[in-house]
């Protein structure tokens, strides 16, 4: 028994510590999240409504809290977030990021409802 310990015991501390998995995790803010502090936000006007986009996370300010909401359909970017993807739905050209779709307009992109 002392001799399966011997052996065990080392092989397990070394496992344990060898296996680190060096995965970057992005956590974004559930729709009830009120948050203090933005990161640099861009304020976007659409129909007389300040929204506040940092991180490609989308905000309304309330007293002096922001709190996340969806995008606004309609609305137009002139940059997409950083880590968008593109994908086709139905044969038409959308960027996507954190379950935003957005179409491309000239210079612009406007959030879309897919």
């Amino acid at each position: 028994m002392k001799m399966i310990l011997k052996i065990m015991l080392p092989l397990l501390l070394v496992t344990s510590l060898s296996t680190s998995c060096a995965t970057t995790v992005r956590v974004r803010p559930a729709e009830s999240v009120v948050v203090t502090k933005l990161h640099r936000p861009t304020v976007i006007v659409h129909r007389n409504v300040r929204y506040y986009r940092s991180n490609g996370v989308w905000y309304v300010k309330q007293n002096r809290r922001y709190r996340a909401v969806s995008a606004p359909a309609g609305v137009r970017v002139t940059t997409l977030p950083r880590g968008y993807r593109v994908v086709k739905v139905r044969g038409v050209k959308y960027y996507k990021y954190n379950g935003v779709y957005y179409k491309r307009s000239g210079r612009n992109y406007i959030v879309v409802s897919v």
